[in-house]
């Protein structure tokens, strides 16, 4: 089958300006909500783009875990790569697709890590052995086996026992705050609705993008 016959109209529904929160942040909540209401995959998933340390962009998916008027919070290792990235480079790029309701979000803003104690109580709030994993792995680091890995990790389990885990001072959140929002409403013949929020001072403009 050659690819270019692969082909899905859009018809889901529209976005208006009439229609629209005039907060970017409301209208997120929205479409958010439809998504988790809809049981889609993993609607808290979301494309990290960064200026990546070789010089190349790099994406990965992270996973949405908090968001309000101030940004939008996620967690990882500060030595990985994505972490070096954003101490480099704190401009990054935030992309949500939802294909079951076909609509995307694109967030352009400014990360910084959280406080320790917003790392520590979303630390705490994970699985036991969720916290191990993030101790023994160096994240993004070479390593000679998955052996050794799982080595590592059975060692540290047995180590800490019944004992409450410390939340490593290399692992913790960042906040994506925002300064562009852009919501993406797949329509017929490739029309599709694209409506843009850029900030300006405390405010926000909005704008229709021509597909």
């Amino acid at each position: 089958m050659k690819l270019y016959s692969v082909r899905s109209e859009y018809k889901y529904a529209e976005l208006t300006e009439s229609s629209i929160e005039k907060n970017p942040f409301k209208q997120f909540e929205h479409w958010l909500n439809d998504a988790m209401n809809a049981k889609v995959n993993e609607p808290t998933a979301m494309s990290l783009a960064t200026f990546g340390i070789d010089g190349f962009p790099d994406s990965r998916i992270v996973l949405l875990k908090d968001y309000g008027n101030d940004g939008f919070t996620f967690f990882t290792n500060y030595n990985s790569n994505k972490g070096k990235s954003i101490a480099k480079h704190p401009a990054v790029g935030l992309h949500f697709f939802w294909p079951e309701l076909e609509r995307q979000i694109r967030i352009s803003g400014f990360a910084e890590k959280t406080s320790d104690e917003i790392s520590d109580n979303y630390f705490n709030s994970r699985p036991v052995l969720s916290q191990i994993a993030a101790i023994v792995s160096n994240q993004s680091s070479k390593i000679e086996s998955r052996e050794i890995l799982q080595n590592s990790f059975v060692s540290e389990k047995e180590k800490i026992g019944d004992d409450k885990i410390k939340r490593p001072d290399s692992w913790g959140g960042f906040m994506v705050k925002p300064v562009k929002f852009e919501f993406w409403q797949g329509r017929e013949s490739r029309l599709h609705d694209r409506i843009l929020y850029e900030k300006t001072e405390n405010n926000w403009t909005i704008f229709r993008l021509a597909p």
